[in-house]
């Protein structure tokens, strides 16, 4: 049978190619969120590539079709043979062809549901895929003004758009369309006059739908609203747990989300109200239909001696047909929330991409000489980060920046890192600029190291792993080893199988650190940039932090960035940025002798730091370098 149903397929797939064809090129002043514009777009970039399946489909919703109208002529001819022809062999044959249409109408309806599941499937499957591709391909500015949790409650409610309205669609032409169109041809064929009475009820129906379809549209997408908001909420309470706990927000971030809730349910319960304003009329008008189709139809058997079979047939007929045309009229309602989801996944997928990167050359990296020569950047036009920013970073050597927060450290690393491009000068790693080797050639030759380090959901090993895909198991423990992570890691029963949690929450600082830094190890990268992994972690989780950097650094171009400057105190090169400009160059030692901007912000740095019993500032070696230099 399913050869049979693929044979059939073939033509209706045709036919829908057809028509899909006609739908294409829109007009250009038509107003693309309008509800035609989408679904004509939604019909060619998805209907169109699983036009056969859906002809599969349609056929299986034409066998069903056909089997329903089947049953309202057959009982009456069951009537008929009863109390007219008076055969029990009549009787005995409508029967078994009872048993046979319902046996393939289950076929037909099973067919129907599995071939149009697996469509969707399909189809949210590619949409996920499409969506998430269109988000990693965005640039760093893009993702600054936006909540995590309005890419998440879009691509969970607009992948899945797509597949429920080509479904409603596609069901309402094949199984409701074909089944109303089957028992009106049985109505028809067996009382013509009643036919015209029951069709009188669907112009007053279309009507008052029509009024309720802009309203439907606007209750959703507030709906669509409020939903994106509770995620972010929940989302931001999961995130910052010990803030809230910390600040007693608890009932803030109830009331936040309540409030939403609340919103979400009173659009609830609007949509509901507009979704079904219709029914009574519809149910009054059909309940009126009834009783003209029964007064009339009893009336020719009772008066005119019409057999009773084909009234019986026809109410039949009628009675089966009013749910498929009830749906068919509301079709266009019902569309509209689903329609919103539609546009939600086609604003993702038409978000403007960088041009694709047609930078094939690979870096190549010998010793690792980074130099930055006049390089200029601003985030925003007429807002300058970096003016003119020119130095080396030799190699096997560590470079390091201070300076206060603001001055454009942090953006050296993104820009060596590939994640914007300079506006002025040139960045070179060996002699090559970097602007015309490929991205992940780039990116190979660095390992960076954060303040903040984000771990992603899974286990230690894992995370480690991800330092350089297909990293051996020896290679992922001599990492954590080097990293002075592996002990604390043997130490959880799990070992290296061990969850991280989210963003790395079963671990302590120092421990996220040093998995941050065995995972920076095991990718054996020629450069390293560390942006202070040591500013957030206390004295004995500092030290092992430093002893794993250490290990780290070694035979590798090392940049840092510092905020405790005793921990670059036996930097090879110290940059004070400020300003978007390198101010002052030399070693920790000179630069104190000096007496310019590094001393005195070193000097305001010691000041910072908490006093002993005594009431003396911690003699530590970065103390003592000063009082050498200033005695």
């Amino acid at each position: 049978m399913n050869s049979i149903f693929k044979q059939l397929a073939a033509p209706l797939a045709r036919l829908g190619t057809r028509l899909l064809a006609r739908l294409a090129a829109p007009r250009a002043e038509a107003d693309p969120t309008s509800t035609l514009v989408v679904v004509r777009r939604l019909l060619l970039e998805f209907g169109r590539g699983h036009a056969k399946s859906y002809g599969v489909s349609f056929a299986f919703m034409g066998l069903g079709a056909a089997c329903t109208a089947a049953t309202a002529y057959l009982i009456g001819s069951a009537v008929n043979q009863v109390y007219v022809d008076r055969s029990f062999y009549g009787v005995a044959a409508v029967s078994v062809a009872a048993v046979v249409i319902f046996v393939v109408k289950g076929i037909a309806t099973y067919g129907q549901a599995v071939t149009l599941a697996r469509i969707s499937n399909r189809i949210i499957a590619g949409n996920q895929k499409r969506m998430f591709d269109r988000l990693v391909r965005q640039s760093m500015s893009f993702f600054t003004d936006k909540h995590s949790s309005e890419f998440v409650a879009r691509i969970n409610y607009g992948a899945s758009s797509a597949s429920g309205v080509l479904n409603a669609l596609i069901t309402a032409l094949g199984r409701d369309l074909l089944t109303l169109v089957g028992l009106i041809a049985v109505m028809v064929y067996q009382q013509p006059l009643l036919s015209i009475v029951g069709l009188l009820v669907m112009p007053p129906a279309v009507l008052v739908l029509r009024k309720l379809i802009k309203r439907v549209r606007q209750i959703t997408m507030t709906q669509f609203g409020g939903t994106m908001q509770i995620l972010q909420a929940l989302q931001e309470t999961v995130q910052g747990f010990k803030i809230i706990k910390a600040f007693n927000l608890e009932s803030v971030m109830r009331d936040r989300v309540y409030q939403h809730v609340d919103a979400i349910e009173q659009a609830s319960n609007k949509l509901a109200r507009v979704q079904n304003r219709s029914t009574p009329l519809m149910e009054s008008l059909g309940g009126m239909a009834i009783a003209a189709v029964l007064l009339i139809g009893g009336y020719s058997v009772l008066v005119l001696d019409a057999t009773p079979g084909g009234f019986i047939s026809f109410i039949t007929a009628f009675l089966l047909a009013y749910e498929p045309a009830k749906r068919i009229a509301r079709l266009n309602l019902e569309l509209q929330a689903g329609l919103v989801g539609v546009r939600i996944l086609f604003e993702l997928l038409d978000l403007p991409t960088p041009p694709s990167d047609s930078r094939t050359a690979e870096l190549v990296v010998g010793d690792g000489h980074v130099q930055f020569e006049n390089v200029g950047f601003a985030y925003r036009p007429g807002d300058p980060v970096l003016k003119g920013v020119s130095f080396d970073a030799k190699p096997r050597v560590v470079t390091a920046f201070v300076g206060v927060s603001g001055g454009g450290k942090s953006t050296l690393f993104n820009l060596l890192l590939g994640l914007y491009r300079p506006q002025a000068g040139r960045i070179l790693i060996d002699g090559q600029d970097i602007a015309e080797v490929s991205p992940d050639s780039l990116r190979r030759a660095i390992a960076y190291v954060g303040q903040d380090v984000f771990l992603f959901h899974g286990t230690i090993r894992e995370n480690i792993a991800l330092g350089r895909i297909g990293a051996t198991e020896a290679e992922i423990v001599a990492a954590a080893k080097a990293a002075y992570a592996h002990d604390f890691i043997m130490g959880f029963p799990a070992g290296y199988d061990t969850k991280v949690g989210e963003q790395g929450a079963q671990l302590s600082g120092g421990q996220r650190q040093r998995i941050a830094i065995a995972r920076a190890l095991v990718r054996d990268a020629p450069i390293i940039l560390l942006d202070e992994p040591t500013a957030a972690l206390d004295s004995e989780a500092e030290s092992f932090v430093q002893a794993a950097m250490a290990e780290l650094t070694k035979g590798r171009t090392t940049l840092v960035i510092a905020h405790r400057l005793y921990t670059i105190a036996h930097a090879d090169r110290i940059h004070v940025v400020e300003n978007g400009e390198i101010v002052e160059v030399g070693r920790h030692e000179e630069l104190l002798r000096k007496g310019q901007r590094y001393a005195t912000f070193y000097q305001l740095r010691l000041s910072d730091q908490p006093e002993t019993d005594d009431g003396a500032a911690p003699a530590d070696g970065a103390a003592a370098d000063l009082r050498a230099v200033a005695g």
